[in-house]
């Protein structure tokens, strides 16, 4: 479940009351570990995921950054020139270790029990954050770029490009047994846009990793991905996340055979009656229909969502038997 550790659950908040600064808490070995695991230690879902940030990476290859209380990550000298781009140099995991310790950790604690998660930031949407200094809702100093100084932003998407794709590689080797690809504001892209802008980073990740890692599973998800479906499938990874707003059955349809779908419970269904998030569970798997199918949410656990809605998602998620369950659904339903 996307954001499975945080916020929502009671000993986080305790804890974070202990260590408030996110970036101990997400860059400490043992912090790092314990968050991942409380959630696992409450739920058991089927996957663990590394307590981190897709912005974690950027000291490691020369961009400090600092996370304020209201502002969130803040860079304070955003590359938007030939000169700002000197500061970068390839990925340093020296500066990691507490990742790869994490991730071996994880590994040895779940067992055979749940598959251990790693995940990074594409290069477009971590470029959002190097452009613009920190957060945006307009995007505008970065998406002018495309068009004033396209050969700065090549450049960087070029070298982010270079080090997620080792990243990537190297948290693979310590442990995570799937990655999953977040273009968080990809979809803030038009798709014309995106093609150009983001997919082929992401295709040259893909191709990169593949040549290293070829056993491991790559998930692809944009927030706000519905233009772009046909465009994410063509850049070969192996899963497609959807996020809430695409409806499954139109989305697997639209995706064809050959590649396997996640998500897309809107997270919201989690402050519903409980009896109403087991039907819309049982509501979503019928329109993913008889294919390749990651039950998650369409984007990441809310704050103040109730811990008993989350306990209750993947109970109900463990009671069905898959082809059981289709066959006893009538064959309108299962076409719908």
């Amino acid at each position: 479940m996307m954001r499975q550790a945080g916020r929502y659950m009671a000993v986080y908040r305790k804890l974070a009351e202990k260590y408030p600064s996110f970036r101990e808490r997400s860059e400490t070995t043992d912090l790092i570990v314990e968050i991942s695991l409380q959630p696992w230690e409450a739920f058991r879902p089927d996957g663990v995921i590394i307590f981190s940030d897709i912005i974690t990476p950027l000291p490691a290859f020369g961009v400090p950054f600092d996370i304020e209380d209201v502002r969130g990550p803040v860079i304070q000298s955003p590359i938007t020139s030939e000169e700002g781009l000197k500061t970068l140099h390839p990925i340093d995991f020296e500066k990691l270790q507490f990742v790869g310790e994490s991730l071996k950790i994880l590994r040895r604690e779940v067992g055979g029990n749940a598959a251990v998660l790693g995940f990074v930031g594409a290069p477009w949407t971590i470029a959002t954050y190097i452009v613009e200094g920190g957060s945006t809702s307009t995007y505008t100093t970065i998406k002018s770029m495309c068009h004033t100084t396209p050969h700065v932003l090549r450049a960087l998407l070029s070298h982010l490009t270079q080090a997620i794709a080792d990243y990537i590689v190297f948290q693979v080797d310590a442990g995570a047994h799937c990655i999953q690809i977040f273009d968080s504001w990809g979809g803030q892209l038009p798709p014309a846009m995106w093609e150009s802008w983001s997919k082929p980073y992401i295709e040259e990740i893909v191709s990169s990793v593949r040549k290293r890692c070829p056993e491991t599973p790559l998930v692809l998800y944009i927030n706000g991905n519905g233009g772009n479906l046909e465009r994410m499938k063509g850049t070969g990874v192996d899963v497609i996340g959807l996020d809430w707003t695409v409806d499954m059955a139109d989305g697997t349809r639209r995706l064809g055979s050959g590649i396997s779908v996640q998500g897309n419970v809107d997270p919201a269904y989690l402050f519903s009656p409980l009896p109403t998030l087991t039907e819309e569970i049982q509501r979503l798997v019928r329109a993913a229909g008889p294919r390749g199918h990651i039950l998650n949410l369409g984007h990441g656990v809310l704050q103040r969502t109730p811990e008993e809605a989350v306990k209750h998602f993947f109970e109900v998620a463990r009671s069905l038997n898959y082809d059981t369950f289709l066959q006893r659904q009538p064959q309108k339903e299962l076409v719908a």
